[in-house]
């Protein structure tokens, strides 16, 4: 099995670390995308919108973080554990995938490409988008150690990399203890592998 993407990368991050979780042997395969080869001809042939992660298992070749967490966990976990089979459970997992390609890529994903990779984008209003949504999670989590349920989804994997490197795009997690307790119990689970830090966003002392 092989994970195409960048390590930087929270969409890589998050297939990568579910990966991890599920104990499933994978390469993980470095994109240079300073270079564009993530839009050549041999990447474009993997996911025609050429970006970021790819997954490779044996003839199966899918795109889109979600999509492969989504994949693992209907291929790989038999008991059902990280994607409910419930109706209620599935809709409420799908609801933070869902916010995952929305208010989390609009808000602290985007504010984190404005300071880590200095894209032209724009941060004052990804960062209000970011301040709201972990408004939202921090009275979700009120009373609560999981997203949906009683214990890991791929709910929580989907949402980890990027609230948790908020701090990078210059949003503080300080007033949210709750999102700070959930961030620590993703970090508790067997088989977690951390994203690298950066310097960027907010002194330590800010975060």
């Amino acid at each position: 099995m092989k994970l195409y993407g960048i390590p930087l990368s929270g969409h890589s991050h998050r297939a990568r670390l579910f990966l991890n979780l599920l104990d499933l042997p994978h390469e993980f395969v470095a994109v240079d995308m300073a270079s564009g080869e993530h839009k050549k001809p041999p990447f474009l042939a993997l996911n025609a919108f050429g970006e970021i992660p790819v997954l490779q298992d044996g003839e199966v070749t899918l795109a889109d973080s979600n999509a492969i967490l989504v994949y693992l966990a209907a291929k790989y976990d038999a008991d059902g554990r990280w994607l409910p089979r419930d109706p209620l459970a599935a809709a409420q997992v799908q609801r933070w995938l869902s916010a995952a390609a929305g208010k989390i890529a609009y808000g602290p994903a985007t504010a984190r490409l404005v300071t880590v990779f200095n894209a032209p984008r724009d941060h004052d209003a990804a960062k209000a988008i970011a301040v709201r949504l972990f408004d939202v999670m921090e009275q979700e989590l009120q009373g609560r150690r999981w997203l949906v349920g009683e214990h890991a989804t791929i709910a929580d994997v989907a949402g980890y990399s990027y609230i948790a490197h908020a701090p990078e795009g210059g949003v503080s997690l300080k007033p949210y203890p709750n999102i700070r307790a959930w961030l620590d119990q993703v970090r508790a689970l067997p088989g977690f592998v951390a994203m690298p830090a950066t310097q960027a966003g907010l002194a330590p002392e800010e975060v």
